[in-house]
């Protein structure tokens, strides 16, 4: 695959108590985008953050803030999103009654759209959004914490999504998140992802082993 292999930690392995050092950090290491996971404790079983702290953050890095949100219902929570400093917004087809609509009103917002599949979401829930969207992740495990195992049917999902989209000839970013680590990053690469979100992996060691720890999770792309 030609396009180049982006780099997403996840603030989620962050050290909560220095966040703003933690994003710069991580973005002087080389990260491409800062991913935000938000939860609210009724969507996914753990509640993180909202978009006061992503307003915090802003000033702190110029990188894509990539939020991701797991929150239920979302719609009303997109411009405040918007408004804090988020690049992309990606949601969950499960999270709102008109996905579609949701999809248009982040689009209308000037900012880029993702639509997220947990592992039991099948990728024919894509059909009717392509027109719609800038970025596609596959969740590698069931959303909510981090640290979790990668699960290995998630690599079908993925290169059957990239297989779709070169037929269609869409420029569409394609995301994984869970479980992501040196160890496996490449499997996920081949299988066809080119933007790898990973909190453990990339933020374990501390500041000083942030770079090396993105290094490694480029593979040998």
């Amino acid at each position: 695959m030609s396009t180049p292999v982006r780099i997403a930690p996840s603030i989620l392995s962050a050290d909560f108590a220095k966040l703003g050092e933690e994003v710069r950090a991580i973005s002087d290491a080389g990260a491409d985008y800062i991913h935000i996971d938000v939860m609210d404790g009724h969507f996914v079983p753990n509640i993180t953050i909202g978009p006061g702290v992503v307003k915090a953050l802003r000033p702190h890095s110029d990188k894509i803030f990539d939020c991701h949100l797991m929150i239920s219902p979302v719609d009303a929570f997109l411009e405040d999103f918007a408004e804090a400093g988020a690049d992309i917004i990606t949601v969950h087809p499960e999270a709102g009654p008109h996905t579609h609509r949701t999809l248009q009103a982040i689009k209308a917002l000037g900012i880029k759209a993702g639509v997220s599949l947990n592992p039991g979401t099948p990728a024919k829930m894509l059909d009717y959004y392509w027109d719609l969207l800038d970025l596609v992740l596959v969740m590698s495990v069931n959303p909510g914490f981090g640290g979790q195992s990668f699960i290995d049917s998630q690599l079908g999902k993925i290169e059957a999504i990239r297989n779709k989209m070169e037929k269609m000839g869409l420029d569409i970013d394609l995301q994984v998140d869970g479980g992501v680590s040196a160890v496996n990053a490449q499997r996920v690469i081949d299988a066809g992802a080119n933007v790898l979100v990973a909190g453990t992996a990339s933020f374990k060691g501390g500041p000083y082993q942030y770079a090396a720890n993105i290094k490694a999770l480029r593979g040998k792309g």
